[in-house]
């Protein structure tokens, strides 16, 4: 991959495309994560004002100090940007607080994992609209359109998608070659929903190069029995996930009605 001319290309994109839509610049949610610092790091680059939320919810220690360390080294070589930190924390609780009692609190994890990032993707957006602002999003090619790990109308919102055509691996080369803080580059990937030190991997059972992987055989019209052993066993699980978040990477279905009924 041509790095410095894909860094290149995104940051004219994004400069294009907000200027196209006569918005100041962008909003962008910093968690300590590598997809959220390249992103940022592009987004800065366009010379537009990029504002930086750190959003809390009962977050773990370690994805709080990188986010902050990060947006200090934004600010410090970039005059464009601005940073806004929201705790959510006793927001959420009070959400939680008004929710029906459950008998089995663990029934309910995933739920309140996903209202964690639908309540980020409210205060983007609110930010957004107060401050005439694009939400960029974060995501990545293997997260969007591979396993669809992400969190519908929550990270998954946004206005438009600076990574979204690059694999997890390319996107720490961008970070790399961007000069992205070395903790953010070494901490393992995580979705930072759940209050603890679960990565990525630990949910999904395979790592982001395994995943790439199956995603190129999935292209090439592949299926488990072409395998064996882990990678049969890494397919599989690209395949289980790819099936059940389809509804997230494909149109809002929309119940046509005849045109004799009308």
């Amino acid at each position: 991959m041509q790095t410095e001319k894909v860094i290149d290309h995104i940051v004219n994109w994004l400069r294009e495309y907000a200027t196209n839509a006569k918005c100041k610049g962008f909003v962008i949610g910093v968690s300590g994560g590598i997809d959220s610092a390249v992103t940022s790091t592009l987004c800065a680059k366009t010379g537009l004002d990029l504002l930086c939320l750190e959003m809390p919810i009962h977050q773990g220690e370690n994805q709080v100090t990188r986010a902050d360390r990060h947006i200090d080294w934004l600010m410090e070589n970039f005059s464009n940007v601005s940073r806004q930190p929201v705790n959510l924390t006793p927001v959420f609780d009070s959400l939680v607080a008004a929710f029906p009692k459950v008998e089995n609190e663990e029934e309910r994890f995933m739920s309140l994992a996903n209202t964690r990032a639908r309540l980020r993707m409210t205060t983007l957006y609110y930010f957004a609209a107060l401050e005439g602002y694009l939400v960029a999003g974060t995501g990545n090619k293997v997260e969007d359109f591979g396993v669809g790990f992400y969190t519908k109308y929550g990270d998954g919102g946004v206005d438009l998608s600076p990574i979204a055509d690059l694999l997890k691996t390319e996107v720490y080369e961008l970070g790399r070659v961007l000069g992205v803080n070395q903790d953010i580059m070494d901490a393992a990937p995580t979705d930072g929903l759940w209050g603890d030190s679960r990565t990525d991997e630990d949910q999904i059972g395979a790592s982001y190069p395994e995943l790439e992987w199956a995603m190129k055989m999935d292209d090439q019209g592949k299926i488990a029995a072409d395998f064996s052993g882990r990678e049969k066993e890494v397919f599989s699980i690209y395949e289980r996930f790819n099936t059940a978040n389809k509804h997230k990477m494909i149109p809002i279905p929309i119940c046509e009605i005849p045109e004799q009924l009308k």
